[in-house]
């Protein structure tokens, strides 16, 4: 939507093109050596094909049999067989599934994708509306109001009404493009519906993915049958069906996908948040079903207590209900912070409980070393969900709910998702003695510390279950990124000793892979090239890798610019360490604690004596003046770590908060906080043209 609601969300017309690709190549109007007859039975195949599809999934009033869609289909694939030139991306021949992938592409989100400010509480609803109707001058709020649905959040991108990208949350400004696989999904338009409604130039839409509990229990029973692992929720079922890298695997499994929100469009002009769910239906979506306008906290309360004594019915899981201010303009007036927009909120439900009893109380060891207690509970159904096992958390918890083998207990999961013991129920006349945590790790012998209410095995590279929960986060996507270096194939690797230091990862051979379990030769082969493939990691990456305590992105990011090399790191003082912005005493403390211990440096240095050699970043330069620390808060025209770096790059400082310190704030679209504090403390201001100015006053540039 040029025009307001592109501007809402910070986009313009140009930049949201950028997003996409061009894929006019990839729409074939036909094919030289079909004729136009053939050429025009299979665009009606197409829209015909498409029309019943939309009828099947979306609408639930089929007017075929499954025979006679069958054979309609079986037609258009042999007219695309015949004549390649005929297939098009919107084809529902396209459906089947595209050849496996190697992995899935990192892109970003046309706009962030914000999660939910969320309360269980009636109090935190009331003063929400209080919080809107202020910001709105004391005009009533109208809302719309949706059932909280609990699936894989999903973007999906249209150009000129093709699906061209879907893409997964991820962190919320960038996620992994998993556009084969949404494809195959039955009610995702491969082609929005124009009878109602013309379709935007581009659209980007938000929905969930599902997977129906019912479909989710005969999915389970079928994995239980062939004994493989359940999973342990839909969600957590249709979050691993769009992340298969082969897509006919996708394809096979039972998906839905329900969109509720525009999350930009060229093209296009709403005023309100329910027009465009409108709009999403008549191009051809599922949209959230008992949507509804509210006037008032009472009607909103209403919505919340019918759908609460409605879930238990449903067949889809849902943990609330969603308030949003309808008024787009009204929205942007408000504006987000960082994490949530400040126009919307989940009104949780109560957590979902059941009485189990719990029969063993068991200790894990966990990547970091905490000895985690968890009951082993006999199974019981909560909320669709079957329960067997839930974490105790520490020594303490323990003590303070006196929890013990053979108690009836009480449990729930919490937001619907983690199961958690609340209370026991019944002690009964003999319970067992308190469970007392170990002296020596379950995992190694080695002698367990406490550190507060945790329970520690300090042989941080030599315990096997550590080293498990180790390789998997050295190979993990924000870490080394190593393709296939998950858990289940980190527990073979340590049980059949393969690999008993992380170092180890970098001898392994092809043909001692092949003698695990479900390696052949080529995924053994793979998996040797993808982990030497990465021995020359980003620095910041490798930092992540180690799983230095305190150190995560944004951490090992400064970190690896301020001091450029893995050596001059590994070797900084705490006060060194503390002239990087952000690294406060603690942090430093446990960065060179971490660097100090004896058995961490021989497990660094084994990986380096194995040819990883960290790829410097550019240091920060010592002969730079100090320009002072810039602050930067609010939407700006470029992605707000480039502003950052550019004044880094020329001696200046950021930091994240306000202080009379701070030299200057940098103020975007929507500043908040910052900006109201800087303004109160006396701290110069400037906006994003002016921060130009000053940079370039200094020598430097955005594009440097």
């Amino acid at each position: 939507m040029v025009g307001r609601l592109a501007r809402n969300f910070g986009q313009t017309s140009a930049q949201l093109r950028s997003f996409v690709t061009a894929r006019t190549s990839d729409r074939s109007p036909g094919d030289a050596h079909a004729s136009r007859e053939v050429v025009k039975e299979a665009e009606k195949l197409r829209a015909e094909l498409h029309r019943h599809n939309y009828l099947y999934h979306v609408e639930a009033r089929p007017e075929i049999s499954d025979a006679k869609y069958d054979e309609l289909f079986r037609r258009l694939q042999k007219l695309e067989a015949d004549h390649p030139g005929l297939v098009t991306p919107d084809s529902p021949t396209q459906r089947v599934g595209a050849e496996p992938q190697r992995e899935f592409e990192t892109v970003d989100h046309v706009t962030p994708m914000l999660s939910l400010d969320s309360s269980q509480d009636e109090g935190d609803v009331r003063r929400f509306n209080e919080r809107v109707e202020k910001a709105l001058g004391g005009v009533k709020p109208k809302y719309i109001l949706q059932p909280k649905l609990d699936g894989a959040s999903m973007e999906l991108v249209y150009e000129r009404g093709v699906l061209v990208r879907a893409v997964t949350r991820g962190n919320g400004r960038a996620g992994e493009a998993v556009t084969e696989n949404v494809r195959t999904i039955p009610s995702v338009p491969l082609r929005l519906r124009t009878e109602k409604r013309e379709v935007p130039e581009l659209l980007a839409l938000r929905g969930e993915v599902m997977m129906y509990i019912s479909d989710f229990q005969s999915f389970n029973a079928a994995l239980m049958e062939r004994g493989e692992e359940p999973y342990a929720s839909p969600r957590n079922s249709a979050a691993g069906a769009v992340r298969q890298l082969d897509a006919t695997i996708t394809a096979s499994r039972k998906l839905d996908l329900v969109a509720y929100d525009v999350i930009a469009a060229d093209g296009a002009r709403f005023t309100s948040d329910s027009e465009g769910v409108k709009a999403i239906r008549d191009w051809g979506f599922k949209v959230p079903e008992r949507t509804q306008v509210a006037h008032s906290l009472e009607e909103i309360l209403e919505y919340h207590a019918a759908f609460a004594e409605l879930r238990d019915d449903l067949d889809y899981e849902i943990d609330g209900v969603v308030i949003k201010l309808d008024d787009l303009s009204a929205r942007a007036a408000m504006g987000t912070t960082s994490h949530h927009p400040r126009w919307a909120l989940a009104y949780k439900f109560e957590p979902r409980q059941e009485v189990t009893r719990i029969y063993k109380i068991d200790v894990q060891v966990g990547r970091t070393g905490v000895l985690t207690p968890v009951a082993l509970l006999l199974p019981v159904v909560v909320g669709g969900v079957t329960v067997s096992r839930a974490s105790l958390h520490n020594r303490e918890e323990l003590k303070r709910k006196d929890l013990r083998e053979g108690d009836r207990v009480r449990i729930q999961r919490a937001g619907d998702v983690i199961p958690q013991v609340v209370e026991v129920v019944e002690k009964g006349a003999h319970r067992a003695r308190p469970f007392e945590m170990p002296t020596k790790c379950p995992a190694c012998g080695t002698r367990v510390i406490e550190d507060g209410p945790r329970t520690v095995c300090p042989n941080r590279f030599g315990c096997p279950a550590q080293l498990k929960g180790r390789i998997v986060h050295f190979g993990a996507r924000e870490a080394l990124d190593i393709e296939g270096l998950g858990e289940e194939t980190a527990n073979l690797l340590v049980e059949r000793g393969l690999v008993r230091e992380l170092a180890e990862l970098f001898d392994l051979e092809p043909e001692r892979l092949m003698e695990l379990e479900g390696f052949a030769e080529k995924s053994s082969t793979a998996l040797v090239h993808a982990i030497r493939a990465r021995k020359k990691p980003e620095l910041a990456r490798f930092l992540i890798a180690l799983g230095i305590p305190e150190v995560g992105v944004s951490v090992a990011r400064d970190l690896a610019g301020q001091f450029g090399d893995f050596a001059r790191l590994r070797g900084a003082s705490r006060e060194e360490l503390e002239a990087v912005s952000g690294i406060g005493p603690r942090m430093s403390e446990a960065i060179t604690t971490f660097f100090a211990d004896a058995r961490n440096r021989k497990a660094i240095d084994a990986v380096l004596e194995r040819g990883v050699r960290p790829q410097a970043s550019e240091p920060v330069r010592a002969d730079l003046p100090d320009l002072g620390t810039a602050v930067f808060t609010g939407t700006l025209p470029i992605p707000r770590v480039v502003a950052e770096n550019a004044w880094r790059r020329i001696g200046g400082k950021t930091a994240g908060s306000v202080s009379k310190k701070t030299a200057f704030v940098v103020a975007g679209d929507d500043a908040g906080s910052k900006l109201d504090k800087a303004e109160k403390l006396g701290v110069e201001v400037l906006d994003y043209a002016g921060f130009l100015v000053r940079l370039r006053k200094h020598g430097g540039s955005i594009d440097a």
